[in-house]
């Protein structure tokens, strides 16, 4: 399915100047944006399954910054998402006006 203009937009945004998007992983998976510290990924959804997907790859960027940009009403869930994977980062709202930091869970 095609990305929505939506996603587009905060992939080009978080990506800025200097950043790539589509940025391939080891194991075939790609991460929506990256710059030279900061990994994002979008995810529009707000399904938890996908949410988590979205975190793992996070997770395998293994950058010093991760951030998962989600809808404000699913930040919550993404939070969640994110503790479960356990990877610390931050999630942030599309229009990036409400921003929550994560804590890994511990084992």
């Amino acid at each position: 399915m095609p990305e929505s203009s939506s996603h587009k937009r905060a992939k080009g945004r978080a990506a800025g100047k200097s950043g790539r998007t589509e940025v391939p992983l080891r194991g075939g998976k790609k991460l929506d944006a990256k710059t030279r510290k900061t990994a994002t990924e979008v995810e529009r959804s707000g399904n938890p399954s996908l949410l988590e997907d979205a975190a793992r790859r996070l997770k395998l960027s293994r950058a010093p910054r991760k951030v998962l940009q989600v809808p404000q009403k699913d930040m919550p869930k993404a939070a969640e998402a994110m503790k479960r994977v356990r990877v610390g980062g931050s999630v942030k709202s599309m229009t990036g006006t409400k921003r929550t930091s994560v804590r890994p869970r511990k084992r």
